[in-house]
């Protein structure tokens, strides 16, 4: 048989069949004395099973494992362990076809910022959405952001305090009076005497544990630090840069 004659009686490209060769996967034929590749059964029988076996969801080096003579895997082995991989790759699309249906039928996760974990959710339902505030906009950004990036505990911590914050007497309509005082600064120098009374302000709300003790100049740490200032306006960076600071060295 020719290389393409073969590749139409098992079903596949004669590409396949190139790399098949290339990989070791498939021997090659004896040549006839015009260089075509001469084809017999036993190549049909071994390529079949390469697509048996590709088919069943195995990697052309489990496949070569399954074929070699000796040193290579037992059948039982390879496919035990396929089994056991499939079934974790089942259990975690169980889980997130799970976290879709929850997604789905709350709703309130899927808007702006979404979606988010349930538990930033709830601390969302807590303060409500604040119309017409681009500070409140931009904190559930952030909290989004910070609750994708930090590491499991460090993020079950923040939302923690956070949480406990916002859920205290009061907590959810002092975080909106706050949005209003930083979103009145969007205009103001950062010498302007309302960015030290906001900053006051801010940092009574800001729970101690959040502010690393000690800090004593927050534009100190990195790209991302810089980056975070930039995205307020000047007003507003120098409100919360001097907040920070009154709250790491435990004031005000």
């Amino acid at each position: 048989m020719r290389i393409g004659e073969l590749a139409a009686v098992v079903g596949v490209t004669t590409r396949a069949v190139r790399h098949y060769h290339q990989l070791g996967l498939l021997p090659e034929p004896e040549r006839l004395g015009n260089g075509y590749r001469d084809y017999t059964l036993r190549h049909a029988v071994v390529l079949a099973r390469v697509r048996r076996l590709t088919e069943l969801g195995l990697g052309l080096a489990e496949v070569r494992d399954v074929l070699a003579d000796d040193a290579g895997k037992d059948l039982v082995e390879v496919l035990t362990e396929l089994d056991e991989d499939l079934a974790r790759q089942e259990a975690a699309i169980g889980e997130r076809r799970a976290r879709l249906r929850g997604l789905l039928e709350s709703g309130d996760e899927l808007s702006g910022e979404g979606p988010v974990s349930p538990e930033l959710a709830a601390l969302f339902r807590e303060v409500g959405r604040v119309d017409g505030s681009a500070m409140a906009a931009k904190d559930r950004e952030l909290l989004a952001l910070i609750e994708t990036s930090a590491p499991p505990e460090e993020r079950r911590r923040m939302m923690e305090l956070i949480g406990g914050a916002v859920g205290a007497a009061g907590g959810a309509e002092r975080a909106v009076g706050l949005y209003r005082l930083l979103d009145s600064l969007a205009g103001v120098e950062p010498d302007d005497p309302r960015v030290e009374e906001a900053a006051r302000e801010l940092a009574a709300c800001v729970p101690a544990e959040l502010v690393a003790q000690g800090t004593t100049d927050m534009d100190e740490g990195g790209s991302f630090l810089r980056a975070f200032y930039a995205d307020f306006a000047p007003g507003q960076a120098e409100a919360i840069r001097r907040a920070l600071r009154i709250a790491a060295e435990g004031g005000p």
